[in-house]
Order: C-alpha cells, then sequence, then structure tokens
C-alpha cells in the first residue's frame, strides 16, 4: 500500500518490515522529530472507522516494556494506519532458525519475559490469541517485546472467545472450537518454549485427522525426550503448560514465571546439565507418566514474584540478588 520513500503526513516510508494477517508493517521516520517508527497498514480499509479503531485501542490499555506500545493512530490521505514504537533487532523465530536450540539460560530469560507480557495483558482482560515466535521480538541488549495484539480482543465476562484465530502449530486444542481463555496463550507459551529448548515442534501443523490426538496429548512427547540436559524440572513445566486438558494447565502466566523462578533458583549440577544422551541419569523414557508430572507441580508452592529494581526483569520473592543483571535487591 505504500512505497519507499513516499511521505504520508510527517511520516516518510523507509522500508517494509513485513506483512501478517491484519496488515503490513513498514518501517518510516517521524521527520518532525527524527525518530524511527513501525507503521501498521490494516489489509481491511473499506470497514467501520470504529472497527478499524479497535486494535489501537486495545493496545493503548497495555503499557509494559515487554509489549510493543502503540503510540498513535492516523488517516491521512483516506488510509488508515497505526503507529508503533519499533524495536530494531530479530524476531525469536529468526533466531532459533538460525541457531536452533536456544541455551538454557536464555530460554528462560526470554520465557520470564512473555510471561511477565502476558501476565500484564491479562490483567487488562486481554488474550493474545496468536502467541508464537514470530510475533516476539528481541532487541540486541536481550530484552522482548511481544507485538500483534492485534488478534486479540477483550475477555468478555465468560472469559472465552468464539472465533477461531491463531496460528495452527501453536493454537491449544480449544482454539480449534473457537473457544479461546487465557490458558490458551500458555499453551501457545509452552510450544514455543519447547521449540526453543529442541529447536524442534513438539509437531507439524495438526490434519484433522490429527486434532483427537492433540485434544488426548498423544502428539506431544516430553521435550527432554529430544534434549536430554533439560533438567527435569523445566521439563516438567512445559508439559504443564501444554497440557490438553485446559483444566491441568497453568491459568495464568504468573503461575508459569513462579514455577520458572523456582526451578532457576534451584542449582543444577552441571554433570546433569551437560550429560550425553547416552547416560541413564540423563535419558527420560518417551511414555513418561504425564500424569505424574502435573501431580509434582501441583504439589510445588512458590511466593509470588517481584521485580528487579535495576532490569526490571522477574525475581523470586525470597532472591537478594538479581540472576538477570546481578544487582543487589
Amino acid at each position: 500500500m505504500f512505497f519507499r520513500g513516499q511521505t504520508i503526513g510527517k511520516y516518510k516510508i523507509l522500508s517494509p518490515i513485513g506483512s501478517g494477517g491484519f496488515g503490513t508493517v513498514y518501517l518510516a521516520e517521524d521527520t518532525w522529530i527524527d525518530k524511527k517508527v513501525a507503521i501498521k497498514v490494516p489489509h481491511r480499509q473499506n470497514v467501520n472507522f470504529g472497527d478499524l479503531l479497535h486494535e489501537p485501542r486495545l493496545l493503548a490499555s497495555l503499557n509494559h516494556p515487554n509489549i510493543v506500545s502503540i503510540l498513535t493512530a492516523e488517516k491521512q490521505e483516506n488510509i488508515f494506519f497505526i503507529v508503533m514504537e519499533y524495536v530494531p533487532g530479530d524476531t525469536l523465530e529468526a533466531i532459533i532458525s538460525r541457531d536452533g536450540t536456544i541455551d538454557l539460560t536464555r530460554t528462560l530469560d526470554y520465557t520470564c519475559q512473555i510471561c511477565n507480557a502476558l501476565d500484564h495483558a491479562h490483567q487488562q482482560g486481554v488474550m493474545h490469541r496468536d502467541l508464537r515466535p514470530g510475533n516476539v521480538l528481541v532487541t540486541e541488549g536481550g530484552l522482548l517485546k511481544v507485538a500483534d495484539f492485534g488478534t486479540s480482543r477483550f475477555v468478555e465476562l465468560a472469559a472465552h472467545g468464539t472465533t477461531v484465530i491463531g496460528s495452527p502449530p501453536y493454537m491449544a486444542p480449544e482454539q480449534f472450537e473457537g473457544r479461546a481463555v487465557l490458558a490458551s496463550d500458555i499453551y501457545s507459551l509452552g510450544i514455543t518454549m519447547y521449540q526453543m529448548l529442541t529447536g524442534a515442534l513438539p509437531y507439524n501443523t495438526p490434519a484433522p485427522g490429527d486434532i483427537k490426538k492433540l485434544r488426548t496429548g498423544d502428539l506431544v512427547s516430553p521435550p527432554r525426550t529430544r534434549n536430554s540436559s533439560i533438567p527435569s524440572a523445566i521439563n516438567d513445566i512445559v508439559m504443564k503448560a501444554v497440557a490438553p486438558d485446559v483444566g491441568a494447565r497453568y491459568q495464568r502466566a504468573s503461575e508459569l514465571l513462579a514455577d520458572l523462578l523456582s526451578a532457576r533458583g534451584r542449582p543444577t549440577p552441571r554433570s546433569i546439565i551437560r550429560q550425553p544422551v547416552s547416560t541413564p541419569a540423563a535419558a527420560a523414557s518417551p511414555a513418561e507418566d504425564v500424569q505424574s508430572i502435573h501431580s509434582r507441580l501441583k504439589a510445588r508452592e512458590t511466593p509470588r514474584p517481584t521485580f528487579c529494581w535495576h532490569c526490571r526483569k522477574p525475581l523470586h520473592a525470597r532472591s537478594a540478588r538479581c540472576p538477570f543483571c546481578g544487582e543487589a535487591q
């Protein structure tokens, strides 16, 4: 819709960034203040103006360092567009594609930051419904920003949606039936975490005949069967996040975050982390009882996390020093 070098209002289009189901995103320069911004132009322009304002109003309610912020919404030359902060760096999808398996420390760091974003959005009554590595931006400094809440909508009193929205490999079983709930975002995060730890998805895009297997959990094997260096506590967390039954899953991002911080704070012997695949102590049975995983996690009680005063990343409530930046609390 826009071309390189075009000026629309006070914005000069520099280059296209990407395109998705909602619209096309461009890198632009705010010529008034010499600042780079991202401009999203919805594909559908000939709709009610109030409907076009739905996404920017939704995003404006989310103010968090781990969520891409919206600056304004405008209509110039009869074209409606949304102006957002520009986040330089790669998508998490590009990083996984380039690096394959992401080391445990970075995986936990990234997951904690995504938990922060989801927890904030969920507290505002907003679901993402299309959380995936392609919608997570990573700066050179390691700060994550969750983008594209455009497929989200305010949660009704019944806390569920009725429209099938999402990317199939990351969609929870209930999403295929148009019954998205807050825990559906947790499932998507679990699949993302699985991909970071193993370098691969637990399954390909489910075919129509695979939906039944998805509902029973038969498509997902524990990530530790693919990467034996994953600590059992982290393996348990991933499996609970991707539990096919909504009730057996984490209900809130803060619950997953608390378990992650508890597991991260528990010292793990280097011999276990780096153990060869052939070593019995590191091996995991593909037939591991998922129910026992859920039981162990349910029995694990952790205090609500707090945040580092310096880097604003999550801490276990009893932490005396931030494991991310090293600052004393």
